[in-house]
Order: structure tokens, then sequence, then C-alpha cells
């Protein structure tokens, strides 16, 4: 086992936080995390003393180029960027941290989405002598409006690079001020901004000396004390169905069983329950995780779920609670951010993933487009969404779908649409 995961293991206090750390390339996203870990004490000496050598070490002297703790690729190395994102974890004695560290590049903005789709909180760094003049970057710009559109409850703006411009305030208030009026065309309503250096620990984990006007907490400190969302469990529940179990079938007492994650809520046996989008009740008879029958899980749980009496159930239904059912229907208003490098053509079919069902989907319009520059909603015309673009669209799929509003159950609102030839993934979508 690694020195991380023991340290990992070993956290208590306020749970699991899973937060990415965002911006324009060079911001010191990887730097941050570096130091992070190591402050923590979750790097091993031996790993230190691997960087410390590394022919692409880009610190001088003795100093410690802590991107290299995350930075993992040969090409992300030699090129001093994050491609693909990169999950560290490290815990202090108050909670359990799992970071991705997502790419800063535009071109990489898919994997971004990826690493910010299961985050709790975004640290978005600004390089403070690139933005010296309150301007934010367009990539500072477009990982916010992702952070916004998926749901991620604490956005914390660090300041970077503070020690190379000399601490100045008023170079910080101009860029948090630059950062509150994005914050508000974005309708994010809390945030917190604070000064930093990464690469010198400055404000990371312990306060600096050279920010007296600073009145906050250390980044460290901030996020140990953030509020951890709701797990799953006080959601209306949610079963999509990955796999129907079958055993013994020339018996009479055969064994016919359904699969899944629990991807909200919480099953009981004797529940009541619907399947969807069919509409047929049965009622929770057994239930059995890790090969143990027992009589609740929750959220998160993989499951498998006999039923009182034999029903159509196939993967890719949904069983809920008739109380609390999902939405069913063939039509969708959603927020797509393209990912292929293929504009969007609405005279295509593309195939829609939604939890375990597979089925084929066809935007049927593009009503606008997000303007990463003005940050405004514009009419899109012609119809087509250009790679790392943002917009509303409707959609058709072959299949009637048991779907949530994204906002409401994330698991239930959430998909991705994947391009029939080439099988890239060619955009993620939140149902609204």
């Amino acid at each position: 086992m690694n020195a991380v995961n023991e340290s990992f293991l070993g956290g208590a206090g306020n749970g699991v936080l899973r937060l990415i750390t965002a911006g324009s390339v060079d911001d010191g996203k990887s730097t941050l995390i570096g130091r992070l870990l190591y402050d923590s004490k979750g790097v091993f000496a031996d790993q230190l003393d691997a960087i410390a050598r590394a022919k692409y070490k880009r610190v001088a002297g003795e100093g410690i180029d802590f991107s290299l703790l995350t930075d993992g690729l040969e090409a992300e190395r030699e090129q001093g960027i994050t491609i693909e994102v990169a999950y560290r974890y490290f815990s202090t004695p108050l909670r359990k941290f799992i970071i991705a560290d997502a790419p800063g590049h535009e071109q990489y903005t898919r994997n971004m989405v990826t690493g910010a789709s299961t985050a709790d909180a975004a640290v978005i760094l600004i390089d403070a002598t690139r933005a010296a003049d309150g301007r934010l970057l367009a990539q500072t710009k477009r990982h916010s409006a992702i952070a916004r559109l998926l749901g991620i409850r604490h956005i914390v703006v660090a300041v970077n690079k503070m020690d190379l411009v000399d601490w100045d305030r008023d170079t910080f208030e101009r860029i948090r001020a630059a950062y509150a009026d994005l914050a508000a065309r974005l309708d994010i309503g809390v945030f917190h901004v604070l000064p930093l250096s990464a690469l010198n620990g400055d404000n990371v984990v312990t306060a600096s000396p050279h920010t007296p006007w600073y009145e906050g907490s250390p980044l460290l400190a901030l996020l140990e004390g953030l509020a951890v969302a709701d797990d799953g469990r006080g959601l209306p529940l949610r079963l999509p169905v990955q796999w129907v179990l079958r055993h013994g079938g020339q018996r009479a007492d055969d064994f016919r069983g359904y699969a899944g994650r629990i991807a909200s809520g919480v099953l009981r046996v004797g529940d009541a329950l619907t399947v969807q989008p069919s509409g047929v009740a049965a009622v929770a008879a057994a239930l059995y995780v890790a090969g143990r029958q027992v009589d609740e899980a929750v959220a998160g749980d993989s499951v498998t779920l006999v039923l009182d009496r034999d029903v159509d159930v196939s993967r890719g239904d949904v069983l809920a609670h008739p109380g609390a059912p999902a939405q069913t229907g063939r039509e969708f208003e959603a927020e797509l951010c393209w990912l292929d490098s293929q504009p969007l053509n609405p005279a295509r079919r593309y195939l829609l993933k939604h939890g375990t069902r597979l089925t084929s989907a066809r935007i049927r319009a593009v009503h606008t487009r997000r303007d990463i520059h003005e940050l405004q909603e514009v009419a899109h015309a012609d119809g087509a969404l250009q790679m790392n673009d943002i917009g509303r669209v409707a959609l058709a799929t072959r299949e009637t779908l048991a779907v949530d509003r994204y906002d409401a159950i994330p698991a239930g609102g959430a998909f991705i649409l994947i391009d029939e030839a080439t099988h890239q993934t060619a955009a993620a979508g939140m149902l609204r």
C-alpha cells in the first residue's frame, strides 16, 4: 500500500471531499496539488527524491517541482502541461480528500468535464500575473461555467503566483472584483477567493506573512470546513437495472434477480416499487449486497434485487418508489457541452447513454449557445455546436426514458452522446 492511500484510509472527521482543480494552462493546478500532498505528509521520501532528479524538472536549484507529483505521463512532463485527469488521495485529521487535477488546455476540456462530474468543490486557479489588469482568461470563464452547469456546490478561487506581483493587494482586489462579476453572470451565488503561492506554500496550508490584509483561512483549512453534499440517501430511489440474473431456469424455484447500483435513495425489503418506463408494480422480496442477504441498501451500493412476482424488467429500466417516480418521455430539453472535434450535425443520429440504457437520439434543435467571452446565451440559428461549445438543445430519443432534472437528481439527469460511426464521446448532457 502506498503512502497516499494509507494516509487516506486514516482520515476521519468531516467525511470525504471530492474536489477538482480547474483554470487555464500554467495557472499552477498541478503544483498546488503537489504542495497539498507534500505538506500533508502524503508523499514518500523516494518519490520526492525521484522528482528532484527528474530531467523535466522546471524549478531551479534544490527546489521541488511539485507538478511532477501529478503529471505522470511522459508527454505531460516533457511539455509541462496536464493532459489526462490525475486523481490523488490524502487526508488530514479532519477530512479525507480525493483531488482531480484537470487539464487547463481548451483542447482537453472534455477531460475537465469528466473530473468535475463527481466533484463537491472546484478550486479554480487564476494566475495573478496574467490577470493583473482584471481581465480573466477564456478557460477560467469556461471552467467556471462548466462547474456551474454541473451543479458543483463550492467554488474556491485561488489567485496564484501572488509572489510574482509582490503580494500586491490592489492586484488581488481587481481579480476578485472581476471574478465577482463573472460569478454574477453565471449565477454562482457563493464563492471564496484567496491569495496564495502554490510553489512557496503561502496560504496553502499555513497563513502567509505576506498577506496581513487577507482575513480568510488558508486553502486547506477552508477545504476542511466545506459541507459535503448529501450522499444521495435523502433523494428519491433510483435503481437502474444493469443485468438480469437467472439461475436454475429448469426448476420451479428458479432464481431471478435484477442487479444494479443504487444511484440515489434507500431500498428496503418490502418496499413497493414501480418499474419505469413501463409503470409495472412489484414489491422488493429480497435484497443481496456482495452475496449477503440484507434488509436495506443505500445509494452507492451494488445490489441484486428479487421481486415478489415475475414481471418484465430489462437492462436500462429504472426501479423507483411509486410515490416519487422519475419522469418518462422521448423528448427532452438539455444543456450540452460538446466534446467532439467533429461539430454537431442535427441531420445525424447519435447514441444516447443514460444510466444503463443505450438508445438512439437526434438533436431536433439548438436553441442557444453560451458565448464563453460575453457569458450570454445567444441564438444559434445554424444549429451546429463546435468542440467545447455549451448549448441548450431539444432532443428526441427512439425509446422512452425514465429521467430526472439534473439539478434535482444528478444521476438521473446526466447522459452522454456517442458518435455512431466513430464511437467517440460527442457530448456530455444535463437534462433540464
